[in-house]
């Protein structure tokens, strides 16, 4: 019988529930996303990635980023940058906040992050990244972890030399996204790479990300890669019970699909959620982006994209996921 690879999992000090996490997803895992994963009990979850220059200014944005509740524990905050002489502060502040774990991106493929050579910039830089790696853990006693992507291109990987600088600089986890800053998010994630990242450390925890989209998505990473543990990014939207379904199919359980209805509910307490923490006006720019991701397998869910974005009220928006004649076609587990 095959060993359950899912199991509770030590960043340092810190012991996690599970090793199955959930990603930073710029603009989506916002305070309402992370309420409504916590039902769900995920190992780590991780606010929204913040920039370091904007947090050791104390920009009041930033820190609405890092808003979280008790019942999101444990908790990471993610910080991108190029400048190690703020690193301390930052890493300092976040521990401050509380956050149980500090996570440092260096896989962020968006130009507006790359301008000052963070995010994916930093893959040019590898020695770079150790010494930022370092400040933040001669500052914090929290454990300090790094994602990355496999490299800047096709021609030159750096995971390898990136997976060894960051355990020898102190990290406890590296991430590796099994894409490179080409590729984006275009193209299937290469897994073997995964393979080759977790060949190279010796006690670092390696982490899986790229292309798990369903439960049956992390046990075959598991399986193939032998990496410690995997973080889901884009499927987890929509899906916040993915975790709990990844469980259930490693302990070789039968599960059943997401009805219809069940997925209604979500979306209504996700709405809720939303309500609670901003205005009317920001629920329903929001559920412009958030109502179709718990429909993704629907025939209409393009036309509901775009009644829903002509919304102009709360009691419309609630009609419509109500309403809204989705087929209950089977689905797939998650």
């Amino acid at each position: 019988m095959r060993e359950n690879p899912v199991r509770p999992i030590k960043l340092g000090s810190l012991q996690l529930p599970s090793n199955i996490f959930y990603a930073p997803l710029a603009g989506c895992s916002d305070f309402p996303f992370r309420k409504m994963a916590s039902q769900y009990h995920p190992g780590l979850k991780f606010c929204e990635m913040t920039k370091i220059d904007a947090l050791v200014r104390y920009d009041m944005g930033t820190f609405h980023i890092l808003d979280y509740s008790y019942d999101m524990h444990p908790i990471g905050a993610q910080l991108c940058g190029s400048n190690p002489q703020l690193a301390g502060k930052a890493a300092r502040i976040i521990e401050d906040l509380g956050f149980d774990v500090l996570d440092f991106n260096c896989g962020c493929p968006v130009d507006k992050v790359l301008k000052d050579g963070s995010g994916s910039g930093m893959l040019k830089h590898p020695y770079l990244i150790g010494e930022i790696i370092s400040n933040f853990v001669a500052a914090v006693r929290i454990p300090v972890t790094v994602k990355i992507r496999a490299g800047w291109d096709d021609d030159s990987l750096v995971f390898r030399e990136i997976v060894k600088i960051a355990e020898s600089a102190g990290a406890k986890a590296i991430t590796i996204h099994a894409r490179t800053r080409e590729q984006a998010y275009k193209g299937p994630a290469r897994w073997e790479w995964i393979t080759a990242a977790k060949e190279e450390a010796k006690d670092i925890i390696v982490v899986g990300n790229g292309d798990i989209f369903a439960p049956q998505d992390a046990l075959d990473m598991f399986e193939k890669t032998k990496c410690d543990a995997v973080l889901v990014a884009r499927g987890s939207l929509g899906q916040p019970w993915i975790s709990t379904d990844i469980e259930a199919l490693a302990r070789g359980e039968t599960l059943k699909p997401h009805s219809l209805e069940a997925r209604r509910q979500a979306l209504i307490e996700h709405l809720d959620y939303i309500l609670r923490y901003s205005t009317d006006r920001r629920a329903i720019i929001d559920m412009r982006r958030v109502g179709c991701w718990y429909f993704p397998k629907s025939k209409e869910t393009k036309q509901f994209r775009e009644v829903i974005s002509h919304a102009d009220s709360i009691e419309q928006i609630k009609s419509l996921i109500y309403e809204f004649p989705f087929e209950d076609e089977e689905e797939e587990n998650g």
